[in-house]
């Protein structure tokens, strides 16, 4: 399948074609060895190995992460890329906007499919996600709202370009506003040195496009080896005792994807020319369930197909990993906390009770960590700060990678249209490149 897809790039067949038709080999592929082989040990060897390639993948997007915020939000700062400050406004604005959507609607949804936290059942990894849950509830409580805030702004900023800690992401975009405003001010004082600084992130931020592109171009590949892993080890006889809850979850992934063209277009943007264009990026984020590892592919996206300024194409991706990411910290608390409300003798279509819901849902999306488990987390600060117990999240475990896949997805879509409708906004989208039927990768 590896040489079938470098044929295909060799003859020409389109980027998007080929992400496409790696995701679909993927989940072939995976089910064949689920299915067809009654060896598991032999399954399990073949996808240690088939693994290394998605995972080699993942590590390749996370190494550039980090770099590719600092030098590109530091350059914007120092060379006073126009309308920062109100972008940044913006970017905020949508993110919370449609997390608070996204909670009503998935909200209503569920009420709709008769979803309920009655009868459902325990087995041993159920029970033993659950204490896990309630020791990151009682960590979690254990740190003040002062001392999240105080997080933000690094001790060791090398320590937060490691990744380590839930707000490392917010750290480096702090510690890159304040590098950029310091170059900033020496360049007003009309430093040589602050315009060497200038010079040097120039041929920093090209350095680390050029790691970026050559990363993308093994998209496809990577793509079909995650698909490979996922479709060969999950567990279907689990899910399908939950499928009415799978469901529900992407009905309201769904809705809120439509609610994203629709707000593209309340802005005067073509919504299917974004969705043709974010394709691969939509794709990759599905596979990997990891809002930051996609980073990369989000701002390349960003610049390259809808025509947003460097500056604040890297601000909509660096804040759409940690705050208000509809799906993980919107559509799953939502959907939860919905289930619960009625063995509490709460009406969950009371209009008391949804505003409320969306409120938390909004106020608690600050800081959801965007990788694999955010979701869980942002459901235990919802249901503990709501007075709801969190142990139903533990009785999902079964069906947690699938519809993760689904929410990643809306979480990067979200960060997109954050960034495309901010500059749009802001008159400093470039129309021509976002109108352009050319896919840059």
């Amino acid at each position: 399948m590896i040489f079938g897809m470098i044929y295909l790039k060799k003859i020409n067949i389109s980027f998007n074609v080929r992400v496409v038709l790696g995701l679909i080999l993927g989940v072939i592929f995976g089910l064949i060895l689920q299915f067809a082989i009654s060896d598991k040990g032999s399954v399990g060897s073949a996808m240690s190995w088939i693994s290394v390639i998605g995972s080699a993948y993942v590590r390749l997007l996370q190494m550039i992460v980090m770099p590719l915020i600092f030098v590109s939000i530091t350059k914007a700062i120092a060379t006073q890329e126009s309308g920062m400050g109100k972008s940044a406004v913006r970017i905020l604005a949508v993110l919370l906007v449609t997390v608070f959507i996204s909670a009503i609607i998935s909200s209503l949804i569920s009420v709709g499919f008769g979803l309920t936290a009655e009868g459902l059942n325990q087995g041993d990894a159920e029970i033993s996600r659950g204490a896990s849950l309630i020791q990151r509830q009682e960590s979690f409580e254990s740190t003040t709202i002062q001392e999240k805030i105080l997080e933000v702004i690094p001790r060791n900023p090398f320590y937060a370009f490691t990744g380590q800690g839930a707000n490392a992401t917010l750290s480096v975009v702090f510690f890159a506003l304040f590098v950029g405003y310091a170059i900033n001010v020496l360049r007003r004082k009309k430093s040589a040195n602050g315009d060497s600084l200038v010079h040097a992130l120039d041929v920093l931020s090209e350095l680390v496009l050029r790691m970026v592109q050559v990363v993308l171009r093994i998209t496809p590949y990577g793509v079909m080896a995650m698909m490979a892993n996922i479709a060969a080890t999950s567990n279907f006889a689990q899910m399908s005792k939950l499928i009415v809850f799978i469901g529900a979850s992407y009905a309201a992934i769904l809705a809120m994807f439509i609610v994203h063209g629709v707000l593209l277009a309340a802005v005067g943007l073509n919504p299917i020319k974004f969705f043709k264009k974010s394709l691969p990026n939509l794709l990759f984020a599905f596979t990997s369930r990891s809002s930051s590892a996609t980073l990369p592919i989000t701002v390349t996206n960003l610049e390259k197909n809808m025509g947003v300024p460097e500056g604040i194409a890297n601000l909509a991706g660096s804040l759409g990993t940690c705050i208000g990411q509809n799906g993980c910290a919107g559509v799953y608390p939502a959907m939860l906390a919905v289930m619960i409300a009625p063995t509490l003798g709460i009406n969950p279509l009371s209009v008391e009770f949804l505003l409320k819901l969306a409120l938390v849902i909004t106020v608690s999306s600050f800081g959801i960590a965007g990788v694999g488990g955010g979701a869980t987390f942002a459901a235990i600060i919802v249901l503990s700060t709501m007075g709801f117990p969190i142990e139903l999240a533990g009785l999902l475990v079964s069906i947690e990678p699938l519809i993760d896949m689904g929410r990643t997805a809306l979480n990067v879509s979200d960060s997109l249209v954050a960034g495309t409708v901010a500059a749009k906004l802001g008159k400093t989208v470039d129309l021509e490149v976002y109108n352009s039927n050319e896919v840059i990768q």
